[in-house]
């Protein structure tokens, strides 16, 4: 389970990180090169598609961090889990609920993300 922990801290960290060159060199360490990403708004299969989801949320939210949040389960490769997206120490704007699938070598081979609670417009 510390495995599959430490890959959803690190899928997490991609999500924080605001620098292209670093979040890009995260992704590259974390995703396997056809890893997939599937949410409510999209669909992005591969690296590069990946990061340039996690630059248009950011991009979209700024200033405002994931965190996970209070559900968290692990079996075989899979894993589980509640995340927040708001300010630091704040009440979250976004909370979601993703299901991540790591691969044999131990990266991301894909993410189903489901969106509990949104922003109304």
């Amino acid at each position: 389970m510390s495995d599959i922990r430490n890959l959803v801290e690190r899928y997490l960290a991609v999500w924080n990180e605001t620098d292209p060159q670093a979040r890009r060199a995260l992704v590259d360490a974390l995703w396997a090169e056809d890893g997939s990403y599937t949410d409510p708004l999209g669909e992005a299969v591969g690296r590069e598609a990946f990061d340039a989801t996690v630059g248009a949320v950011q991009g979209q939210f700024p200033g405002l961090a994931f965190s996970l949040g209070p559900v968290f389960d692990t079996h075989h490769d899979l894993a589980r889990f509640t995340w927040h997206l708001g300010p630091a120490g704040g009440e979250p704007l976004v909370v979601g609920f993703d299901v991540l699938v790591a691969d044999t070598e131990g990266r991301v081979a894909s993410v189903f993300g489901f969106l509990d609670r949104v922003p109304s417009a």
